[in-house]
């Protein structure tokens, strides 16, 4: 698996395209932890990596520097360092005359990983950095990459500096996790051939994040490798909730307590209900950190179709801690129960439909290939109604909102075999239809679109009521 890099194409591209060109280059890599932003880094330039270093999580001043002495000596064997630097100007000095000294044709690459980890709280490095770049690489042939699993820290401090730093990234890069097409290419490399089906069950554990993957056997199914990563005590997953917010957020009770609260509530939060449900004060922290969640791929903001901003949804979509709320926490001690049992679990049926709607949520590009409006502009939303004027209150989980004069109402279904519509569920469709219509005095017309696992039962139902059928099958388009 080592050299087997699997999506990532724009990335990639515009990895190699840095390397090449006439300018010197300082790149921003972001995404959240365990996503796979060091392995790309290393596999696109490993033989170029000139200097590298990665900060230390809970490291000093101190630390970092005697760290970045040691990645010195590794690198620049025959340039001595005769004692650690004191600040981060000297230490970037230094690293300047180690680069100065190369006799290299091609461009010279310099990674810094961590970057949040390796900028302690008023330790200068952003300056000792902003004056490497300025006074030195700006001018060379250079490509500096710098990776943070914050986020919203690289956004503040780095992307968007009024400093020395304002304005220097020449490419911002993200990295998403994988979508379930990407997922089963993971597995396949790994020779791990699994069908549709328990690619989903492990995607709705773990989400499409490689790390976690990883971990993942061949000759098991997937329940059975949830089983070993998730339930056995010495699971790779078993106790990674804590330590992973931990990792990226300093104050990070207050990012877990949002995460709690989102997690009870299948349709999302407002603000306003945050506020409510974990007493945090309503403030610019609170701002900042729903922006830290969101950005870190924890949380998703969802708007409501024709709602204020203040209106809208913040919705947990980061699998493996719905997961992990849900089933590992509450078990407590016995959390090494046989997975399997969990389905005889009320909880159960609640996640699962809450975590293949959000995977719907974050497939909203293949659903839009296999409706056939790739092409046509369109927007994606929720809509919940309250009872008014005799008309019973609502939720639409999923709008799509076309400019040919059209919206496909989205009901998505979990389901282990073919959904089977009844009455009631057309009898809910049409009201759901009805009070739409009334509050939101739309004219356009209304598809029915019944998104599930493995199909539709052909009955008169459907026929008479669903307008498309998109299946897990179509979730796994390119």
């Amino acid at each position: 698996m080592k050299n087997i890099l699997i999506g990532r194409i724009t990335q990639k591209q515009a990895l190699k395209e840095a390397l090449v060109s006439s300018k010197p280059e300082m790149i921003a890599l972001v995404g959240r932890r365990r996503v796979g932003k060091t392995f790309l880094v290393n596999n696109i330039y490993e033989e170029h990596i000139d200097f590298e270093i990665t900060g230390l999580q809970y490291g000093n001043k101190r630390a970092q520097l005697e760290n970045f002495s040691l990645r010195m000596g590794r690198h620049f064997p025959n340039y001595a360092l005769k004692e650690i630097p004191k600040s981060w100007l000297k230490a970037f000095d230094e690293l300047t005359l180690a680069l100065e000294s190369l006799d290299k044709k091609t461009k010279i690459v310099v990674f810094l990983d961590e970057l949040p980890w390796l900028a302690t709280r008023k330790s200068g490095f952003l300056t000792g950095l902003s004056y490497f770049w300025n006074s030195w690489a700006a001018k060379e042939n250079v490509v500096v990459v710098i990776c943070g699993s914050a986020v919203s820290w690289m956004i503040k401090k780095v992307i968007n500096d009024r400093g020395g730093l304002h304005n220097r990234v020449t490419r911002l890069l993200t990295l998403y996790p994988f979508t379930l097409a990407e997922t089963a290419a993971y597995c396949k490399a790994k020779n791990i051939n699994l069908s549709p089906y328990q690619i989903l069950q492990l995607y709705m554990v773990m989400g499409g994040i490689p790390m976690y993957l990883d971990q993942v056997k061949k000759g098991l199914s997937a329940i059975q490798n949830i089983q070993n990563i998730c339930f056995a005590p010495t699971g790779y997953l078993h106790n990674e909730f804590e330590r992973l917010f931990a990792s990226l957020f300093s104050d990070h009770q207050k990012h877990i307590a949002i995460i709690r609260a989102l997690a009870t509530k299948r349709k999302g939060l407002t603000r306003t209900a945050i506020i409510n449900t974990t007493k945090l004060t309503n403030s610019g922290k609170l701002t900042d950190i729903l922006f830290e969640l969101e950005t870190s791929g924890f949380i998703t903001i969802y708007g409501g179709y024709g709602k204020k901003t203040k209106e809208s949804l913040y919705r947990l979509t980061d699998a493996y801690s719905l997961f992990y709320l849900t089933f590992l926490e509450p078990l407590g001690k016995n959390a090494h129960l046989d997975f399997t049992k969990l389905s005889d679990l009320p909880s159960w049926k609640t996640w699962s439909g809450y975590t293949f709607e959000n995977i719907c949520l974050i497939h909203i590009h293949q659903i839009r290939k296999a409706l056939s409006i790739g092409g046509i502009t369109s927007s994606i939303s929720t809509f919940i109604a309250r009872p008014k004027d005799g008309l019973p209150g609502t939720q639409i989980d999923l709008l799509i909102d076309r400019s040919d004069q059209s919206i496909n109402i989205c009901e998505i279904k979990f389901s282990a075999v073919d959904y089977l519509i009844t009455k009631k569920d057309v009898n809910n469709i049409e009201t759901k239809k009805q009070v739409f219509s009334y509050h939101t005095k739309t004219k356009k017309h209304l598809f029915t679109t019944i998104i599930t696992t493995m199909g539709v039962v052909e009955n008169s139902h459907k026929l008479n009521t669903v307008d498309q059928v998109i299946t897990l099958e179509d979730l796994f388009l390119e």
